[in-house]
């Protein structure tokens, strides 16, 4: 079994976009109340109704390229703790089905890799994307309006244990 993270928004990145940095597409993020339900990308938990939180154009990618691909975000106003990067399913991902797509070390899309997947699945199809060598990671989004959730990344296989003895 191939052990996977699931990686959220870097915490330098959520206090530059709520110290009112810009976004992807060079605005502001917008500033709302929420009714309840939206998934903060840096906790990747529930932003509750009635807290504060910002809209925002995110691309995370580390450039611009015809596949890097830019969309609306949610973000809890104030600082919240980034997501723990482990194999247990972040508590944002709470609908019943998400798009998982691969991308190679480039950056682009690993053509054949995604599809939607039921929620419970996602750990399975993980495991079945990273069998193909050519994907170093997956974006998990929404089926409904295609948002970016969060990256699952292979967990690097441990190393393997030193050689004791002595040579001759």
């Amino acid at each position: 079994m191939t052990a996977v993270r699931f990686v959220s928004m870097s915490s330098t990145e959520a206090a530059s976009y709520r110290a009112g940095a810009v976004d992807a597409y060079g605005l502001a993020p917008e500033r709302r109340i929420s009714p309840g339900g939206y998934p903060c990308r840096h906790c990747l938990a529930e932003i509750a109704a009635g807290e504060a939180y910002l809209t925002l154009a995110y691309r995370p990618f580390p450039k611009l390229q015809p596949y890097a691909e830019t969309g609306p975000i949610f973000l809890h106003a104030v600082a919240c703790p980034r997501y723990e990067t482990t194999e247990v399913l972040p508590p944002a991902l709470a609908s019943p089905d998400y798009i998982m797509r691969g991308y190679g070390p480039d950056d682009r899309i690993v053509y054949g890799s995604g599809s939607v997947v039921p929620t419970e699945a996602i750990m399975v199809r993980a495991e079945a994307l990273f069998g193909d060598p050519d994907i170093a990671y997956v974006h998990v989004r929404s089926a409904r309006n295609n948002c970016y959730q969060c990256r699952i990344e292979r967990l690097a296989p441990p190393a393997p244990p030193a050689q004791s003895g002595t040579s001759r």
